[in-house]
């Protein structure tokens, strides 16, 4: 008998039959009775004090029901995903008395239909003050620079600071044998979700309010939306439906979400908001642009003494979860290495641009673009391969990070080893014809992080298992589905746990009033919390079963009991069990027609500052570069991940080929170009995403198995992480091929050919020298 049923199989998505149907109801598919049509006024201008505004014509006109502004409407109170710091809560979802972003959200109104609402917005008249903007974060640091905000824990237009030192890293850099120094620069991209932002509100007039609403974080919006509007938040029932992407753009309050409520609550009807793709550039979110520094000691044989990070993020006109990506990028600079001596300063700072954001890897890819980057610096300087230097730098398990983290489960080892032998590394490495290379890229990540977002009295992830007497199982979850495949990965838990089919399996999510409390999709997470909540409360339901089999069974004498293919029975002697519909049957039966149910709440304790667990791994990509066009194509790409024990196979395959897709366009192609804060391609025509034909036909997926003590049945994470060294490898392989290392994000062929031109000249040079 294998040790697991399900756990570690390819399974299929149990809402895949729905979603490649078309029967998957997603938020804009809803449509109630007398729904009206929420559209917002938004921002010509940078930075500007709002004067007047007036909704009078707007008003008056057929078929508008309502208009809104910030000062005469809303409560004005400051929210963000920062309860716990209130020093950070910068944003209201409409403007007061100031704008700071072209795009931010001033009024909104309600019609009949879509036609009306965009006419009433053309009527609203707004007086604007212009004042002077700055749009980048070396510039919004100067003295004399516009402030963006006002208060006494802004300085110089940073909003925060994020420090950690450990180590003694001014002795020890003067151990080294060399240090170096090198600047990046990261752009911006947007997450690029297939479904735009949008939300359906309806108040009821007992003072109860509903919000379908495309997020990764129901019980947030729950909370949020409470202290925005001032109502209890057991008055707020937030139903997450499906979830068309999200990759860290959808866990925080929105303007759609609030003003949809307000106008139901001003109306009396159901009102929807929908944004377009546009507004979805203008009015959305980011991932930060990041000026990077690394100054790096080291020594003859390849180990890394000391390092220090220092960072400035553009973090646009609000905090949004901006700090906690701060502080994760100067963490994450540290993995998967063994760094003696480390110290990170961070600023986040504000601009005229819109927000930044977490997004997938949550600062992850640009702490390991950077790292990776200089790490293959060092190996050339030190005549080593880029392979070996990891292998020699790498954490091991134990491996602890003073006051940070502690590292239970590590197969970074394994990874690059199994990942050097796939590709054929050595064989390959500086030896492939003139255009063609190979390059590394390394990581860690964490399993859901330990910073708990409000102090509140909630577990980090609750689960409740209900068996029903056909021997059915119900599961209640307030995780959040967005894509990931999370639910898939609980019903195997369950199925796993209670010896029942996949099919047996009923998940219930995304519903705050039906599913116990959860913190969400983020930090890749569900895994992990979830994972374990669900095994909680699955042993409550099986010491009750276990006791009525132990009943219906006799004699009177104690055995330890399993659960497994549709059975319980004594471990010993597996031919001696029940079936499983026969006990639950009993079971009800005995405790008087009660159903069976079982509750688990997981909170990590006493894992450091930032996660339970860390996976790891390594990536190979090997590409051909045209030096006529600079442009790069990837042959072949293979990722060995450390995410514990595998649940789903599939599931795992599907995140690391996506993954990858995401970090090749973050590399090659895409990026949010503005100008004086002007968003200059607001579309899916002119960002470039990857399409199809770009996509490296050969990805090899490799995983490497390691055991998690914290995680259910010893798994972690395999998310976020994923999108992390895609960067770093790729510029890696690309000066494996033409010697020219792009230090300036993204590499398009433009700088590839200009760096090749200089390094033209600079050969003619020193041949003109000799």
């Amino acid at each position: 008998m294998s040790e697991f049923s399900v756990i570690g199989k390819p399974i299929r998505r149990i809402d895949g039959v729905e979603k490649v149907t078309g029967a998957a109801q997603y938020t804009t598919d809803i449509k109630l009775p007398g729904m009206l049509v929420g559209k917002m006024l938004r921002s010509p201008h940078p930075h500007a004090k709002i004067l007047n505004i007036d909704t009078h014509a707007a008003e008056k006109l057929p078929g508008v029901k309502a208009v809104i502004t910030g000062p005469r409407d809303t409560l004005g109170v400051k929210y963000s995903n920062w309860r716990r710091y209130p020093h950070l809560m910068d944003e209201t979802a409409l403007a007061m008395d100031r704008v700071r972003y072209i795009g931010e959200p001033v009024a909104a109104v309600a019609a009949i239909d879509n036609d009306v609402a965009e006419e009433a917005l053309s009527l609203i008249e707004v007086e604007y003050e212009i004042l002077p903007a700055v749009f980048d974060p070396l510039e919004a640091m100067k003295d004399g620079a516009p402030k963006i905000h006002e208060g006494p824990t802004v300085r110089n237009n940073v909003s925060e600071a994020r420090h950690f030192e450990f180590g003694n890293v001014d002795e020890a850099f003067k151990t080294c044998d060399y240090v170096r120094e090198d600047t990046f620069y990261l752009h911006s991209v947007v997450h690029a979700f297939i479904e735009p932002y949008n939300s359906v509100a309806r108040y009821e007039g007992d003072g109860h309010l509903t919000l379908w609403t495309t997020t990764q974080t129901p019980y947030y919006i729950q909370t949020l939306l409470a202290m925005a509007l001032g109502l209890k938040e057991g008055n707020i029932r937030i139903i997450k439906p499906h979830v068309g992407g999200g990759f860290g753009g959808k866990m925080e309050l929105f303007s759609d979400q609030v003003v949809a409520s307000i106008l139901s609550m001003k109306t009396g009807k159901p009102v929807k908001v929908e944004l377009t793709r546009e507004e979805c550039f203008e009015g959305g979110r980011r991932r930060h642009p990041m000026y990077y520094t690394l100054k790096t000691g080291y020594m003859k044989d390849g180990r890394i003494i000391a390092k220090e990070a220092k960072l400035y993020t553009d973090g646009g006109a609000y905090n949004a979860m901006g700090p906690t990506s701060l502080y994760l990028s100067g963490f994450f600079q540290m993995f998967p290495y063994n760094i003696p001596n480390y110290r990170y300063d961070g600023f986040h700072v504000y601009t005229n641009k819109i927000p930044a954001t977490a997004m997938r890897g949550f600062g992850g890819p640009q702490a390991e673009f950077t790292c990776d980057s200089q790490i293959d610096m060092i190996a050339e300087h030190l005549g080593m391969d880029p392979a070996e230097i990891r292998l020699k730098n790498r954490m091991e398990p134990g491996h602890v990070i003073p006051g940070l983290a502690k590292v239970e489960s590590c197969g970074i080892k394994e990874c690059i080893e199994r990942a050097m032998e796939s590709t054929g590394w050595k064989e390959k490495k500086g030896k492939l014809p003139k255009g063609r290379g190979i390059g590394m890229g390394c990581y860690g990540f964490m399993s859901g992080g330990v910073f708990n977002w409000i102090n509140s009295p909630y577990a980090y992830s609750g689960a409740m298992v209900r068996v029903n007497v056909d021997g059915t199982v119900n599961v209640y979850i307030g995780s959040a589905e967005i894509g990931q495949g999370s639910d898939t990965v609980a019903a195997q838990i369950v199925a796993e746990k209670l010896g029942v089919p996949m099919s047996d399996i009923n998940v219930i999510r995304g519903d705050t009033h039906t599913c116990p409390p959860d913190l969400g999709a983020w930090g890749s997470r569900q895994t992990l919390m979830v994972g374990n909540a669900l095994i909680m409360a699955c042993d409550q339901v099986l010491e009750k079963l276990y006791k009525t089999a132990a009943a219906l069974m006799g004699p009177n004498v104690v055995y330890d009991y399993a659960a497994k293919d549709g059975r319980i029975f004594i471990k010993e002697r597996p031919e001696r069990g029940l079936d499983f519909v026969e006990v639950v049957k009993a079971a009800i039966r005995a405790d008087e027609g009660n159903q069976i149910i079982g509750r688990g709440y997981y909170t990590p304790h006493d894992k450091g500052m930032v996660s339970p667990a860390y996976s790891f791994g390594a990536q190979v990509a090997e590409v051909e570069v045209d030096e006529e066009t600079g442009k790069v194509t990837l042959l072949q790409v293979t990722t060995a991940h450390d995410c514990g024990q595998v649940i789903n196979e599939l599931g795992v395959e599907g995140q690391l080929e996506g993954a990858f897709v995401m970090g090749q366009g973050y590399t090659l192609s895409e990026n949010l170009v503005t100008d004086q804060g002007k968003i200059l391609n607001p579309s899916f025509v002119d960002y470039k995403l990857m399409r199809a034909p770009d996509v490296p036909e050969n990805f090899t997926s490799l995983m490497v198995e390691t055991y998690e003590p914290e995680g259910p049945f010893g798994a972690k994470e395999a998310g976020e992480g994923l999108t992390n060294p895609n960067a770093g490898c790729i510029a890696n392989a690309i000066y494996d091929a033409i010697g020219v290392r792009i230090t300036d994000m993204p590499i398009t062929p433009e700088k590839i050919l200009k760096a090749l031109d200089e390094k033209k000249k600079k050969r003619q040079k020193d041949k003109r020298n000799e």
